[in-house]
């Protein structure tokens, strides 16, 4: 009876991390992120790949910035201007909606500034203490990529300053 229950034990123990979720393959697990197209939230799978798919997919800079949490230099990147007036900025690489044109100022600090992400289901915040500071890191909340970081110094109506790098970014215009 003692083995029984010792064999009984062990399952309790194999099975506990998979009834937490905890050890989860990739992929299984589905997250929320706003549709700026059907302006509706939808349950998607995040997008996760080794790093040498990332180094395929993206260009050197990219990767640097997006995988790596690289910043580019001020001034050196614009983000595209829509011709209609209109559109939405996505992650470099993954396409998830991220910022709306609309919502871009010019900061003067020579990096893309927005007061609001299209939706806080898009972005994650992480905190940053790296190069002896503490900031809060802007990540792409889809893959994780590293965008950039948010400071209090911001207009209204959020008086938020996402201060992400353009190389990050990728504008789909309205149609």
């Amino acid at each position: 009876m003692e083995a029984s229950a010792g064999r009984r034990a062990w399952l309790v123990v194999l099975l506990i991390p998979l009834t937490l979720g905890a050890e989860m393959p990739a992929g299984t697990q589905k997250i929320q992120i706003f549709n700026a197209k059907t302006n509706a939230v939808e349950e998607v799978e995040p997008v996760v790949k080794s790093d040498e798919e990332w180094k395929q997919l993206l260009t050197p800079q990219q990767y640097e910035v997006l995988r790596r949490k690289g910043t580019e230099r001020p001034f050196s990147n614009q983000c595209a201007i829509p011709l209609s007036g209109e559109g939405t900025y996505v992650c470099g690489a993954c396409g998830t909606a991220l910022f709306g044109y609309k919502k871009k100022f010019d900061s003067g600090t020579g990096w893309p500034s927005f007061w609001n992400p299209v939706s806080p289901h898009n972005v994650k915040l992480v905190r940053d203490a790296a190069h002896g500071m503490v900031r809060d890191e802007v990540v792409c909340a889809r893959c994780g990529s590293h965008l950039g970081h948010v400071f209090d110094d911001g207009p209204p109506p959020t008086g938020k300053r996402y201060c992400i790098n353009a190389i990050a970014l990728t504008l789909e215009e309205a149609r």
